[in-house]
């Protein structure tokens, strides 16, 4: 069955929390927003549901395993892109625990990952985190940008 209805990019982030700051990976090497921080997090595959994907993207990216049952979803973001040609739905999790040390799993796509404030994010942050972190703040679930 065909259907007309939009058809969204879909992405998963997951948020890595340690003594009230967050995990973010400074991206390099990649296809968009290089040399800019972000959340761990990316594309959801083909046959994977958001919260596989931020399990594996939280993997792949922070070297941390999450088990399913110490995952949280916290946001669903739907944002239209800066060419505003297609839009993605963004769904946002949070680990409440994982095995192994945070580091920087992908060297050859993020320069660095580091701790910081979510309300003192740096100027090189993805311009989408700070509003992100304010609709967390503010207890929200479900939020859009760039409409």
């Amino acid at each position: 069955m065909k259907y007309d209805s939009a058809r969204p990019y879909a992405a998963s982030c997951v948020l890595l929390r340690r003594d009230g700051k967050v995990a973010l990976v400074l991206r390099s090497n990649t296809d968009w927003m290089n040399g800019y921080y972000g959340i761990p997090g990316g594309k959801v595959e083909e046959n994977e549901s958001f919260s596989e994907a931020a399990i594996r993207e939280a993997k792949e990216e922070a070297g941390v395993i999450i088990k399913p049952e110490n995952l949280k979803q916290i946001l669903i973001n739907h944002r239209k892109a800066d060419d505003e040609t297609i839009s993605w739905v963004d769904a946002f999790f949070e680990a409440t625990e994982w095995e192994g040390e945070v580091n920087n799993a992908e060297s050859h796509k993020h320069s660095a990952i580091d701790w910081f404030d979510p309300d003192d994010l740096p100027e090189n942050a993805i311009p989408l985190l700070k509003f992100v972190f304010a609709e967390l703040k503010a207890g929200k679930t479900y939020s859009e940008y760039g409409w």
